[in-house]
């Protein structure tokens, strides 16, 4: 992806948080301030609305010119992830309406191709038969998407962890193909987050409709990465499986611990809670001191992997 697209999506994302923004403020859509909230000012939760706007706007120029710069039909599942998450901010949708649409996303994704169909030996498992696979893509589907929400909960984090990812996996591919393009598109949207979300007043937030869609893109990379079309580059030998884990290795760990936490208690896992990760260094630590602790921890794993092929 050219550097003038970049930035003109950079761009488009900014201004489009700034006036969207306005709009929810005139009509008094804010997002509540209760127990479990990392702000106590006025903050909307159009982060994600702004974000997929702009790939939309991006892509139907180029759809509108005849240019491919990736598989457009992903804004079939995309979108559907996304107003799933639009909803679920203003009206907080139950946890299973929720999972009923992301299996059915799921399913989609697997009839464009991205399929788990082989774990390369990873807990001692290769091939998969093809309705084992479509099963165990859902649910690691479910995972992915579900982590990547559940650790939206202070300022910057889940866009830093997505963006790190994202660029990691970009890094990782020896050639530009339609999910490096797409991820490329996405880091420069969501850079003007940083601004909106570090404000003293008036912060804009993700939200679940940015969450949902977050997640379900770095999923597709992932799916990518275990597709032998994925080129790694210098054609390092590594583990295609063990690879996708290092690289969310900080969003499973939060969601393993914090569901084991709320099922000893006798609570529903999906219950809203301040035992996440980022809680424990965020009463310690400045928000952007706990980013840069988390996500330094996020990448070592995956650093140390390469650097031990390197």
């Amino acid at each position: 992806m050219d550097l003038k697209t970049l930035l003109v999506s950079f761009l488009i994302c900014a201004l489009l948080q700034y006036v969207i923004q306005k709009f929810f403020i005139k009509n008094n859509l804010f997002d509540d301030i209760n127990h479990r909230s990392s702000h106590n000012t006025f903050a909307t939760r159009t982060g994600g609305i702004g974000v997929f706007l702009t790939l939309l706007l991006i892509s139907l120029f180029y759809y509108f010119n005849g240019v491919k710069i990736f598989d457009y039909s992903l804004f079939i599942p995309l979108g559907i992830m996304f107003i799933v998450g639009v909803y679920d901010d203003f009206y907080n949708a139950d946890f299973k309406l929720k999972f009923f649409f992301q299996i059915i996303v799921a399913k989609i994704l697997i009839d464009q191709g991205y399929v788990v169909v082989d774990l390369q030996g990873f807990f001692g498992i290769n091939q998969i038969p093809w309705l084992l696979a479509q099963a165990f893509t859902i649910f690691a589907f479910l995972v992915i998407v579900n982590a990547f929400n559940f650790i939206d909960g202070i300022d910057g984090l889940a866009i830093t962890i997505t963006i790190t990812t994202l660029v990691l996996v970009t890094l990782l591919s020896s050639e530009l193909t339609d999910i490096t393009i797409l991820n490329q598109l996405l880091i420069s949207s969501l850079l003007p987050l940083y601004y909106y979300n570090f404000k003293k007043t008036h912060k804009i937030f993700l939200g679940d409709g940015g969450s949902l869609l977050l997640g379900s893109i770095v999923s597709v990379s992932l799916f990518s990465i275990l597709d032998g079309e994925f080129k790694i580059i210098y054609d390092l030998p590594l583990n295609r499986a063990l690879l996708a884990v290092l690289l969310i290795i900080y969003p499973l760990l939060d969601l393993t611990r914090v569901f084991f936490i709320r099922i000893t208690n006798g609570k529903s896992p999906f219950t809203a809670d301040k035992n996440h990760i980022h809680h424990l260094f965020i009463r310690k630590f400045s928000a952007p001191v706990t980013i840069l602790i988390i996500t330094a921890i996020s990448i070592l794993p995956f650093l140390l992997y390469i650097l031990f092929y390197l």
